[in-house]
């Protein structure tokens, strides 16, 4: 609400609110079951009584959607009698033209006149959300409007954006999985997004790369206690290895074997450091010899 609808939000007491069990309704006539998908109860700023928020996301195109909101309404209303303000998310992978509104008139009386907020995720430029610190701009970048040469682009941007808000583990995480469900890059966009990290300021992608070890090694810790330590040295030199093909290509693989030699975490840590400032493979080789006091010619 805050990041699509700010002039709602301003309104709306965010610090009180309650997720309602959604409802389900039945069609009679048709025989369908349909169920609401978000139901919030709170209130007006310094108005009495409570309001409900009726979120309804949409994945595909469907036929009169704006009379089954109109049909959501009616039925929330009627067993709730309070305030709902309706709100269509639109997330298919297409641009279309939603409407927004159902009506029943005649020639001489205007009878209904139901209008419901829609967010068109596609019809939106994502150059316009990397800037916010909203981490739900971060997570629907990967649905939002953007060209397929784009890709690693997003990929990049949305990096960027979970670095700079410094969200808890379980956020990011979360945020992470979500966005990936919707816009996973192959291994030709991995390797191109790599070397885009090598160009940028070394702080910045040292943060990210802390970050997207962290989930990697999330993963690879789980299991026995005693075994953990090792899984996060193996994770370390896994994604230095990674980062090593997507840098310099196949010609890597005699670094790669010597990283296998790296025992310790804390070595760990300062060879990865010291290899994005690397800017061939003879530096790279030789940062890692170096760690194990080795001629790297």
């Amino acid at each position: 609400m805050e990041l699509f609808f700010p002039e709602a939000a301003r309104s709306i007491d965010l610090t009180q609110i309650r997720f309602l069990q959604q409802e389900i309704f039945t069609d009679v006539t048709a025989g369908d079951r349909h169920k609401v998908d978000i139901l919030v109860e709170t209130s007006l700023k310094g108005q009495p009584g409570l309001i409900l928020v009726h979120i309804e996301p949409q994945s595909y195109v469907q036929k009169n959607f704006n009379e089954r909101m109109f049909i959501y309404f009616s039925r929330l209303y009627e067993k709730y009698r309070r305030k709902i303000l309706p709100v269509a998310v639109f997330c298919y992978d297409r641009v279309r033209d939603e409407p927004d509104i159902f009506g029943i008139a005649f020639p001489f009386l205007d009878v209904l006149n139901f209008r419901f907020y829609k967010l068109e995720l596609k019809k939106l430029d994502w150059r316009e959300y990397i800037h916010s610190d909203n981490p739900v701009a971060a997570a629907l970048l990967s649905k939002m409007g953007f060209r397929p040469e784009e890709r690693v682009r997003v990929k990049l941007e949305f990096l960027r954006m979970l670095a700079r808000m410094k969200l808890d583990p379980a956020r990011m995480e979360l945020l992470a999985v979500f966005f990936e469900t919707y816009l996973k890059l192959n291994r030709e966009e991995e390797e191109q997004l790599y070397r885009e990290l090598g160009k940028m300021d070394k702080m910045e992608v040292d943060a990210i790369m802390q970050m997207t070890t962290s989930w990697y090694e999330k993963g690879r810790a789980e299991g026995r206690a005693e075994g953990r330590a090792e899984g996060k040295i193996e994770a370390k030199r896994e994604v230095i290895c990674k980062y090593l093909a997507r840098r310099f290509g196949v010609d890597s693989a005699s670094v790669q074997d010597k990283v296998q030699q790296l025992t310790e975490m804390e070595t760990l840590d300062r060879v990865l450091e010291q290899l994005f400032a690397a800017n061939s493979l003879e530096e790279a080789r030789a940062i890692i010899w170096e760690e194990l006091g080795q001629n790297s010619y």
